[in-house]
């Protein structure tokens, strides 16, 4: 998952409690270096898994209390121990990026969802933890509300992810809908393009309206905080839906008067 799909990742949120504000930054910053190894540059594939293998090497020395190499782990540990963060949604994310180095295309939605079961969903956990909110309850409504938001970045970045190469359109439902990776190449917005992305952003919908009890479980600021994150992601989809679906010429993004919009649906459920 690149991490310029985190768009609503709370870095520096005035909604942010400023306790949280430095773990928060220091697994961001994690994501985002592993993120451009498996991104960014000229590097080859074999030196981006050995690089992403390094880091997998650091959050070892991590979990035995070891001191790290390099001020990034050094900082991530600290958070680490400070909140008794669990480890494996940190490895998970890993393993995501390591997978965009070698897999490209999506055979369907079920290997979708599990590329966001450890490229999104980890960040959505790591917070509950930090919030000390970590219930199985509300890790499901988290995992809910960061499958859709990844899924709904998905459909913002069509022509960027293909740009680099990608697809993330299950091919079952490019085929099932007539749509063809020639047409993403050039662009095409037609009846088959629009009635297939009706369909994935009505999925995503759902699926964001079934994490969407979680804003309210969550109190005070923190609960603030994800009331706009939810209502954000359905901003999206409501602008997608707007622009008939045509994200090749219209790509969605949230502007100052949305922000005002978002405000006014995250009061209290």
């Amino acid at each position: 998952m690149s991490v310029d799909h985190y768009e609503n990742f709370p870095v520096a949120s005035i909604l942010m409690p400023r306790r949280l504000r430095k773990p928060v930054a220091a697994i961001y910053h994690f994501a985002r270096a592993a993120d451009d190894i498996a991104d960014e540059g000229e590097l080859s594939n074999e030196e981006r898994l050995r690089q992403i293998d390094e880091f997998r090497a650091a959050l070892a020395r991590i979990e035995r209390n070891e001191v790290p190499l390099t001020p990034l782990f050094q900082n991530l540990a600290a958070e680490v121990h400070q909140h008794a963060l669990p480890m494996q949604p940190l490895y998970d994310l890993l393993d995501a990026f390591s997978q965009d180095v070698v897999k490209k295309r999506y055979a369907n939605f079920d290997e979708v969802l599990d590329y966001c079961r450890r490229s999104a969903n980890p960040i959505g956990n790591l917070l509950l933890h930090l919030y000390d909110e970590a219930t199985p309850v509300n890790i499901a409504y988290s995992d809910a509300i960061c499958t859709s938001l990844q899924i709904i970045n998905f459909w913002q970045d069509v022509a960027r992810d293909y740009a680099i190469g990608r697809i993330y359109l299950p091919l079952d439902e490019l085929a099932q809908y007539g749509v063809t990776e020639a047409q993403i190449a050039q662009g095409t917005s037609n009846e088959a393009w629009r009635a297939l992305m009706k369909f994935q952003v009505d999925r995503a919908r759902a699926m964001m309206l079934t994490g969407k009890p979680l804003g309210s479980i969550l109190t005070g600021r923190i609960g603030l905080e994800m009331r706009m994150i939810i209502a954000g992601g359905l901003r999206i989809l409501c602008k997608l839906k707007n622009v008939q679906y045509d994200m090749f010429r219209h790509r969605p993004v949230l502007k100052p008067h949305d922000w005002v919009i978002m405000l006014a649906k995250s009061a209290p459920y």
